[in-house]
């Protein structure tokens, strides 16, 4: 039988070290929640005494009856102190979490340039300190600091320090590779060999400066490591740590180990994506399993491809860590990414091969034009509505103007539409902090008499990108726009040598977009029924 793993999360605390990453102790408490329901065995909720944040997180996180077992993070104590005596290890003892992570060194050469106390007296301090944490019924995990650098500089040294450890009564040895710095190879060496001499239950913790942290950690779990710490997205400090986002899957998919329920599994993609808003870090859209490419296809013979047998292009069923299949449409694109996208929507394309060529041809034009639909979903299926069904008007843009007047009090910026729906002319004027913010107040003030879904639109993102930079201030730029209501998101795009044009082209699909997804009871008497209709591109 397969021997079960641990799995341990740091995202609340080694996470947060990472750039650019801070949380709340709100943020903290959400996020231990969704960690807890992914099924994640410890959830390290920082340092309890070292800020007010921490603090407020594990005194409220004890009504979170979590399943996960808390931990709480700290050092030794201090060089030629006591345990008693100790601030930090008192408070561990009264955060209230059931068990404890000690960091102590293994490297001597740490010992004696960090720490600046003598091989002897370090040992002193793990032994005690993991003594002190049993003596008070705290669950006790020794993390082994430069674990693998010290191996490989002092081999028994290294190993005396997690024999010290193992004898105060440590639960787990954890061998950290902090500076990220070993390969795959030394790692699967060093951690079999500790296991046949330190008789304890083995766990790993690697960072990623060469990006082999997940590669590492596998390779550990060969060698015999049974607990498996790592981050969410792989946040942390410098390069970051070990993903769990990659290695729960691999390990539970390619290698058979049990690590969390399939249901939970399947919530992985939503919880690597949750956790990432409330860090505000965009994912990358490349990330292993739960990415938004993840499961892209764009070359057409690879759609072609997938259409016929999905494992075709595919290692797994993306269902099985909460995504989904994606088919991208460019340049690259061929005839099957069309009618994959246009059935997609519920299209009828098949008896028409002759729209799908029109439509790549439109495709490939725009797109050396500038033109980008691979983050542009909703901007690609109006293209393919209008290819293939009649698409009625229902308001036209007659012109807009914006005004900026910049005083003493700062600019301020206001946009004047004129629009024509359903036979209506309706000229409305409106404020922003911006010539975008403004027109987009402005367009959604003048249409949410007809279609009063539009008031709970926003714009949740906005991109511009320069196309040809030789140009300077007079190139062509390429704006991407988000926009989101209480149920989903979307993405369009504009492209144009006046950012305000592009900005408002994409504006206006969002809308269009929009449209699509309201009910006809969302129209006001004013407003035709008859049709959803947009305006044509």
């Amino acid at each position: 039988m397969t021997q079960s793993i641990s799995i341990f999360d740091t995202t609340l605390r080694d996470g947060t070290q990472g750039e650019g990453i801070s949380l709340t102790a709100e943020d903290k408490l959400k996020i231990a929640l969704k960690l807890d329901a992914l099924g994640i065995h410890y959830i390290e909720g920082g340092n309890p005494g070292s800020n007010s944040k921490d603090i407020e997180f594990f005194k409220r996180a004890r009504e979170l009856n979590l399943n996960a077992k808390l931990t709480a993070f700290g050092s030794t104590r201090r060089k030629n102190s006591s345990c008693e005596q100790d601030g930090n290890l008192r408070n561990l003892i009264e955060s209230g979490a059931k068990a404890a992570t000690l960091v102590g060194k293994t490297w001597d050469f740490h010992v004696h340039t960090a720490l600046q106390t003598t091989l002897e007296e370090n040992l002193a301090m793990i032994g005690e300190s993991i003594a002190f944490l049993k003596r008070h019924g705290l669950e006790a995990i020794f993390d082994s600091e430069h674990f693998f650098d010290g191996y490989k500089a002092n081999p028994e040294y290294a190993l005396a320090a997690l024999t010290r450890a193992r004898e105060a009564g440590a639960d787990w040895i954890v061998l950290c590779d902090t500076n990220g710095g070993t390969l795959p190879s030394e790692i699967s060496e060093i951690v079999s060999s500790v296991s046949a001499q330190v008789h304890a239950p083995i766990g790993i913790h690697t960072h990623n400066d060469c990006e082999l942290a997940v590669a590492n950690t596998l390779a550990a779990v060969a060698a015999g490591a049974r607990q498996i710490q790592g981050t969410i997205n792989g946040y942390g400090e410098r390069c970051g740590n070990a993903n769990l986002c990659s290695i729960i899957p691999t390990l539970q998919l390619k290698l058979g180990y049990p690590v969390v329920s399939d249901e939970q599994l399947r919530s992985l993609t939503s919880v690597a994506r949750y956790v990432g808003e409330i860090a505000n870090v965009m994912l990358p859209v490349n990330q292993p399993y739960v990415g938004t490419a993840a499961f892209a296809h764009k070359g057409g013979i690879h759609v072609s491809a997938i259409l016929k047998d999905s494992k075709t292009y595919e290692h797994i069923a993306p269902e099985l860590v909460g995504n989904k299949q994606r088919v991208l449409v460019s340049e690259l694109a061929g005839q099957s990414n069309i009618l994959s996208k246009a059935q997609e929507m519920g299209l009828d394309v098949t008896t028409d091969s002759a729209k799908a060529k029109g439509v790549i041809e439109k495709i490939k034009q725009l797109e050396h034009e500038g033109y980008q639909f691979e983050g542009a979903d909703a901007s690609l299926e109006l293209l393919l509505r209008e290819a293939y069904t009649d698409i009625v008007d229902v308001f036209s843009v007659e012109s807009f103007k914006i005004l900026v007047e910049k005083s003493k009090a700062g600019a301020q910026t206001e946009a004047i539409v004129k629009l024509n729906v359903g036979g209506q002319q309706v000229y409305t004027a409106a404020e922003g902090n911006g010539p975008v913010n403004a027109l987009d107040n402005a367009l959604r003030k003048a249409l949410s008499q007809y279609f009063p879904g539009i008031q709970d639109i926003h714009l949740s993102d906005y991109k511009v990108r320069v196309l040809d930079e030789k140009e300077t201030t007079a190139a062509k730029v390429r704006v991407l726009i988000e926009s989101s209501d209480f149920k989903d998101s979307w993405s369009t795009v504009g492209v144009s040598s006046n950012v305000i044009e592009a900005s408002w082209e994409a504006l206006i699909d969002s809308i269009r977009y929009a449209l699509l997804g309201m009910a006809q009871s969302d129209f006001s008497p004013a407003a035709p029924r008859e049709t959803l209709g947009l305006v044509n591109h």
